[in-house]
């Protein structure tokens, strides 16, 4: 295989997917469209869940793409080898169109022709089968007419090679997943690419879409079937280059050096230099990408803002470790804006906006941890002993944003031993009652294609009309929306409260839209066109050639739906709270009575 840079990496397998008669799409914002359910777009699938339940996509019914996305359930885990909080999706789609066999003869021409990988270094697993669904003999059997050998293809069960359904019910089905035998001795007599022993490395997944699973349990066999492909950018660039670390790829070599060269250390010299650098260059790209989204994220206290903040300030804990100013994250920052400004504009038209947040969070941070010394010398004189308990540990960090590693260094100092377990079980108390809050506050939304959270959805359209027409401002946009069956939440930049009467108008308004009884009407068109009619969007690539434009009363904007027929069908529309979501930015919580 040859050595291979992200920028060919990503035009190679866009081209191959072009020449297939795909077309290639861009990018969808870091902030999934109207899915309640996540804070993120974390798989490319996200962005294209409406097409896959049966939208009909304005590019065709092939699709391609590159999805930025970020995973955060592994945070604490950042710092290995493989793991990073943002990464890039390489994605390839079929909507009803082509299935199992065209999908796996391409995924191995792909792999094998065009990466270069051996036939006989290339292992594939597909599903086993159990007592509801059938052993999928049809995907063996299309990998050995593709080329794959037979001693190579694994059968496994649900828990490796199933998908979905994304929530209890709808589209589900097996997948196949692509390995790379490394060369390792097998670690048992019954080794194969689900042990998890290192000897195969994952390279894709091809997820075949051909079942319904309804509220009984029941899976009945969809009429369109779809194909989802998906390879991780940042692992495969590492494999193909015989990489032992994806920061040693294209993406992140740049910044390491950087670090090596602010701190004086050497990646590599040790263990805790190494991790530090890999967490701050990830950390550091990763928001990077979060403050130039279109959507504009800012560290807050609250939502994707305060997963922002926490990654923020996890890497400035850890340019401690290395001895350099905070002030690294924001060189880092423009180094990334370099690397990524030709792939996603975006990014480099906000250099700005990312520089002065890093900038003003370095401020705020440094008061935290004064703050903290501050809480800290006064708990301190109150413990009994010399072990730290870990419950306060813990309280420091949740309440004053003190990060742990800085109390256990400072008890040490003073001949106190940190309570590590204590501090693990608050924390793991923490999160329990934190996943249980958000599986509370995102349950249900648009994605479950419910008629409420669709007249939900339509009311949104109404409201960012409102909001412009009575403020007066026409750079009003949507930041963020959060539906459920019950209620809609909608974030928009503007400086400062809305008064009682502008609320009210606002109000009124929508109302009087919701009043009129008028028609949703949908039209296709190209992207010029939309902009050239009015049509309210975050202009750019992630659209591709062909928009959908939704005109509900005066309302006119770009989205992918669904949407209520008539705006006679939302019925009352009330503001049941204004709020801050963060700087420059407000929230309106509203219900449809």
């Amino acid at each position: 295989m040859r050595k291979m840079t992200s920028e060919q990496l990503r035009k190679l397998y866009l081209d191959f997917y072009a020449g297939k008669a795909h077309a290639v799409i861009g990018s969808a914002s870091l902030i999934p469209e109207n899915d309640p359910t996540v804070l993120f777009t974390t798989a490319g699938m996200h962005p294209l869940v409406p097409y896959l339940l049966g939208e009909k996509h304005p590019a065709g019914s092939r699709l391609a793409d590159v999805q930025i996305c970020v995973r955060t359930g592994d945070i604490d885990e950042v710092g290995d080898a493989s793991h990073c909080t943002f990464f890039e999706m390489l994605g390839s789609w079929s909507l009803g169109d082509y299935f199992k066999k065209d999908a796996i003869a391409w995924s191995y021409e792909f792999v094998i022709d065009k990466l270069g990988f051996s036939p006989d270094k290339f292992a594939v697993t597909v599903f086993g089968g159990d007592e509801v669904c059938p052993r999928d003999e049809e995907s063996a059997d299309c990998w050995r007419r593709a080329g794959a050998k037979d001693k190579n293809i694994f059968f496994l069960g649900r828990k490796h090679n199933w998908w979905g359904p994304a929530g209890t019910t709808g589209p589900c089905g097996p997948d196949t997943e692509m390995f790379v035998d490394t060369g390792a001795p097998a670690c048992s007599e019954s080794c194969d690419p689900s042990c998890g022993c290192g000897k195969y490395l994952e390279i894709g997944n091809d997820v075949f879409m051909q079942y319904f699973k309804d509220a009984e349990g029941n899976f009945r066999p969809l009429e369109k079937k779809n194909v989802d492909q998906g390879m991780g950018l940042e692992r495969l660039l590492c494999i193909i280059n015989g990489y032992s670390s994806v920061y040693e790829t294209d993406l992140f070599d740049f910044a390491i050096a950087k670090l090596e060269e602010l701190s004086g250390r050497k990646y590599g010299e040790d263990e805790e230099i190494t991790a530090a650098m890999r967490i701050i260059a990830d950390h550091t790209r990763t928001a990077t990408f979060m403050l130039g989204d279109v959507k504009a994220i800012s560290p807050s206290n609250v939502d994707q803002g305060y997963v922002l903040r926490r990654l923020i300030r996890r890497a400035m804990r850890y340019c401690r470790v290395l001895g350099v100013d905070f002030s690294a994250l924001t060189v880092l920052a423009e180094l990334f804006a370099d690397k990524y400004a030709p792939v996603y504009p975006n990014i480099g038209e906000a250099r700005g906006r990312i520089a002065a947040e890093l900038d003003a969070e370095k401020e705020k941070f440094a008061r935290t941890i004064e703050q903290g010394l501050k809480e800290f010398d006064k708990v301190l004189s109150h413990i009994p002993g010399k072990v730290f308990p870990g419950k306060t540990a813990f309280r420091l960090y949740d309440t004053f944003g003190f990060p742990v590693e800085m109390t256990a260094e400072l008890a040490a100092e003073r001949g106190y031993t940190l309570d590590n377990e204590g501090y693990e079980k608050a924390f793991r108390e923490h999160q329990e009652k934190s996943k249980a809050g958000a599986e509370q506050k995102f349950k249900g939304g648009l994605a479950d294609g419910g008629e409420a959270s669709a007249r939900l959805h339509s009311a949104t359209h109404l409201l960012g009309y409102a909001l412009r027409k009575v403020l007066g401002d026409e750079n009003i946009a949507q930041r963020g929306s959060n539906i459920t069956p019950e209620r809609l939440r909608f974030d928009f930049n503007f400086p400062r409260p809305l008064t009682a009467e502008e609320i009210a108008a606002v109000e009124k308004t929508v109302n009087d839209e919701i009043a009129a009884g008028t028609p949703v009407v949908c039209e296709e068109m190209s992207v010029g066109e939309a902009r050239d009619s009015g049509a309210v969007g975050v202009f750019g690539d992630r659209y591709g050639d062909v928009v959908k434009v939704y005109t509900i009363g005066h309302s006119r904007e770009i989205c992918g739906g669904p949407h209520a027929a008539n705006t006679a069908e939302l019925g009352k529309f009330r503001i049941v709270k204004e709020q801050s979501s963060s700087a420059g930015v407000r929230r309106i919580k509203a219900v449809l009575e």
